[in-house]
């Protein structure tokens, strides 16, 4: 019989992953938007599961309150919120139901070859811990990285921008 603690896990795991698939299938792109939120919430709940309240929170504010608002306006500013995407050609799902089965069988080998093993070290989640790596610039920090993270999402937002105005241009004219 399974724990508690298992069922929780298994639920919280079936949503990401089902929330994942129906994100990446949809036909429309906000929907698609709406169901990566979902997953990303999910992601949050297993961090709150592990009793990594810091992580949680930071994905709800980085993943789900920046990311996703920043897909969102940028879906609303292109104007194709509403249409209907096309569906990728047989060929492609094909091949992305061969990469997904591949990436399972690769996954139970490596799973049963090398099995789960606990570490030797006390993971420490602490705040502190975090905020000094994510500060850090030498080999154990995280600086470059999250600087890395915003230049991408301000050229994201740049290059959301200027598409939406040169659809406005093309239809004024």
């Amino acid at each position: 019989m399974m724990s508690a603690n298992a069922v929780i896990f298994y639920m919280l795991s079936v949503f990401v992953l089902s929330a994942g698939i129906l994100s990446v299938t949809s036909r429309k792109i906000f929907r698609s938007a709406i169901w990566l939120l979902f997953s990303l919430m999910g992601i949050a709940g297993l961090y709150f599961w592990m009793e990594l309240d810091f992580l949680a929170a930071v994905q709800i504010a980085v993943y789900v309150g920046g990311i996703v608002v920043l897909i969102i306006f940028s879906i609303f500013l292109t104007e194709q919120s509403g249409r209907e995407m096309q569906g990728p050609p047989l060929a492609r799902n094909i091949f992305s139901l061969l990469a997904v089965a591949f990436g399972f069988v690769l996954t139970w080998l490596l799973i049963y070859r090398y099995g789960f093993h606990a570490g030797g070290r006390k993971f420490d989640p602490g705040v502190g811990r975090i905020g000094s790596q994510m500060l850090a610039t030498d080999g154990q920090g995280y600086a470059l990285p999250f600087e890395l993270a915003s230049v991408l999402l301000l050229s994201a937002m740049i290059g959301c921008i200027v598409i939406a105005m040169k659809t406005t241009k093309k239809s004024d004219a």
